[in-house]
């Protein structure tokens, strides 16, 4: 998709500065999206910028960046995170229904790995939305046991009135021989 837009809508030039030639330049932005055939998250973008003056046409010149590195860096994190502890929970400090299911993992005799969304600042919303894309919950607490998503406070209840919870605890190594 092409875009053009006129500087001088962009800023006031004093006719007497030096830059005062560039206020009729006008710029150009077409993007490319390149995607690997072989991995969808890595992706990259060229754009190429062309620049116009009243006068003369400079040669056009490109951009290249890349994207979702950040958010795939993140998204390793959380499934190390996951692989190394046997019961993580992604919390907030407000939510009763995050503190409703640490309060039963630890009557149980669990000290899960609690991961509380709100105290990490910008990374909480990003891991947030990296633990939606991984499980399609987008709500707290999000509750993985053995590596594997169990589901929030109402997933967790149902498994442990069934009394499927334990097990699961158990064969994640997840109960302290203390209890």
């Amino acid at each position: 998709m092409a875009f053009s837009s006129n500087v001088t809508n962009f800023m006031s030039v004093s006719p007497n500065s030096p830059i005062a030639h560039l206020s009729n330049i006008k710029f150009s932005v077409l993007s490319i999206p390149l995607i690997d055939s072989y991995s969808p998250r890595t992706s990259s973008s060229t754009s190429l910028f062309s620049v116009h003056t009243s006068s003369r046409r400079c040669r056009p010149f490109s951009v290249q960046a890349m994207t979702s590195s950040f958010g795939s860096r993140l998204e390793d994190n959380v499934k190390k995170t996951l692989a190394e502890n046997p019961v993580v929970v992604y919390s907030k400090t407000w939510c009763s229904y995050s503190s409703e299911v640490k309060t039963l993992l630890k009557r149980l005799g669990v000290e899960p790995l609690v991961i509380e969304l709100d105290e990490l600042g910008p990374q909480g919303p990003q891991i947030q939305k990296v633990l939606e894309r991984l499980t399609g919950q987008h709500t707290v607490p999000n509750v993985f046991i053995g590596g594997k998503h169990i589901g929030g406070c109402t997933d967790t209840v149902k498994l442990y009135r069934k009394g499927e919870l334990e097990p699961l605890l158990s064969e994640a190594n997840a109960k302290n021989t203390q209890s």
